[in-house]
């Protein structure tokens, strides 16, 4: 079996962002597991922080789900034409110690997606995610890229894709992604 965890970016209650992880959930390849988190919860970084209390226990419950899963899927959303500072910082978070680093992320398989109202989808917010994966060490999956724009047509009030196009691509990159994450696990 293959697991993965899926990232959102968001911490709004209805997120394209996590609401594309949610739909991935009923996409996946057979004998695949995903579970999906959120910043909820985790501090700004602080070193003060960090020296006077340790890692908070969401972002080490969050380590752990990582460094078990055989994949990360981040489905980040784009703001300013970059990353969002809450999933920026929820990664910062997840590298501390630095010690602990190589085991959460070393080699690990991440995938980008990512949903935005705009008419681009996040293609700027991913590639700005590069130097970030490359610095923690992760092995980035370029097969494809999944870029859902106008998201306010393609999900629903409850989050379910309403495009069947979409859904189609998003079950393709998945698969690939997991063929990704198969091969080193």
């Amino acid at each position: 079996m293959i697991t993965l965890v899926g990232l959102s970016g968001s911490l709004r209650r209805q997120s394209y962002n996590t609401s594309l992880l949610r739909a991935a959930e009923k996409l996946l390849p057979a004998d695949t597991g995903l579970s999906v988190h959120t910043p909820e919860g985790i501090p700004l970084f602080n070193e003060d922080l960090e020296s006077a209390s340790g890692i908070p226990p969401a972002v080490t419950a969050l380590k752990e789900h990582i460094a078990a899963a055989d994949g990360l899927l981040i489905a980040t959303p784009e703001y300013n034409s970059s990353i969002p500072g809450v999933l920026k910082n929820t990664l910062d978070w997840l590298s501390r110690p630095g010690a602990d680093m190589k085991r959460v992320f070393g080699g690990k398989a991440v995938g980008l997606l990512g949903a935005t109202p705009g008419n681009f989808g996040t293609a700027f917010s991913q590639d700005a995610w590069l130097p970030v994966l490359r610095a923690l060490g992760t092995r980035p999956y370029f097969g494809s890229r999944l870029l859902v724009s106008k998201a306010r047509e393609v999900f629903d009030a409850s989050g379910t894709v309403l495009d069947a196009r979409v859904r189609d691509q998003v079950a393709q990159y998945l698969r690939g992604f997991v063929d990704f994450a198969r091969a080193r696990s």
